[in-house]
């Protein structure tokens, strides 16, 4: 599997990495072991998580931890073979602590959290995970620097910041001599394209390696769903409320996608893939998965993709 190197770093990573969203609920956590193991062993070598997921579970402000713990246990005896990224900023609460937002306190608060769950002394690239109105920039970007100066983060990150929002803090960093985001992590999409004229222009501008969410938009570009049929039962429609079913607007563009995917003679969900690995800012494409079967089907993507 040919690796690409986030700029910025030593990383060389994987086409594919592996999202770990569903770990804990409906992937428990024997198989979520499992599939990490499998990834390990077919050269997938990159792995997103955050402090606030636990699967299907999740509620707002809910505890969250479970992903990471689960992820920290598969890693455990290969952590040399990873690289880690995980993220803060969403609403996290328990009897023990509550908070949210890229405030200082509440990033110097989870990241030990999230190290301790991980069993790792650090993160590899430590993401914000949403822009946080209610915080100055110049806190949280300081509060980035300080860990990469701790050795508790060796790169940092944004999740679902626009490229206004990036340019802001490029040139902030650059203007406190504070390191610069390595990985810009937007959701995007065959059916998702926004950031193509939003963020993606700025991380080429400032060669921020761009590592897109939700490629098979929430398992609608896999080709379970039809006009006039039920919903699938093993379908995140039918699962969990993360999904509304399809109108007619949207099945008419998920039969043209799947009529793409015919011409160029591959399965939807591989050409979902691939289409975002051709996208040249793209360094490597989010996948989440329940099954390790599923990630065996999109090695089909990267094998043909030409980049």
């Amino acid at each position: 599997m040919n690796r690409k190197r986030i700029p910025g770093t030593d990383f060389d990573v994987s086409p594919v990495c592996l999202g770990t969203m569903t770990f804990g609920n409906p992937v428990e956590r024997v198989d979520a072991i499992r599939i990490v193991h499998w990834a390990l062993d077919h050269d997938i070598n990159f792995f997103d998580t955050a402090d606030m997921y636990e699967g299907y579970d999740r509620t707002m402000g809910s505890s969250g931890g479970v992903a990471e713990t689960i992820l920290g246990q598969a890693l455990k005896d290969r952590r040399d073979q990873a690289v880690v990224t995980t993220k803060v900023g969403c609403a996290v609460g328990s009897s023990e602590y509550t908070g949210q937002g890229l405030s200082r306190t509440h990033i110097l608060h989870q990241i030990d959290a999230s190290l301790a769950r991980l069993q790792t002394d650090y993160i590899d690239v430590y993401e914000l995970h949403r822009p946080d109105p209610d915080t100055p920039l110049g806190e949280s970007l300081a509060v980035m620097a300080e860990l990469i100066t701790a050795g508790k983060v060796r790169h940092w990150g944004v999740s679902n910041f626009s490229g206004q929002q990036i340019k802001d803090i490029v040139r902030l960093c650059d203007s406190r001599g504070w390191p610069r985001p390595v990985i810009s992590q937007p959701p995007l999409s065959w059916l998702k394209r926004d950031e193509q004229t939003n963020s993606l222009p700025v991380c080429r501008e400032f060669n921020i390696a761009v590592t897109p969410y939700q490629p098979l938009q929430g398992g609608l570009l896999t080709g379970k769903y039809r006009r006039g049929q039920p919903l699938p039962t093993a379908s995140r429609a039918a699962q969990s409320d993360w999904l509304n079913q399809p109108d007619d607007s949207l099945f008419d563009q998920l039969e043209q996608f799947e009529q793409e995917a015919h011409d160029h003679q591959l399965q939807p969900a591989q050409f979902a893939i691939r289409w975002l690995m051709d996208q040249p800012e793209v360094t490597s494409v989010v996948v989440g998965t329940t099954q390790i079967e599923q990630l065996g089907v999109l090695f089909g993507a990267w094998e043909t993709s030409s980049r």
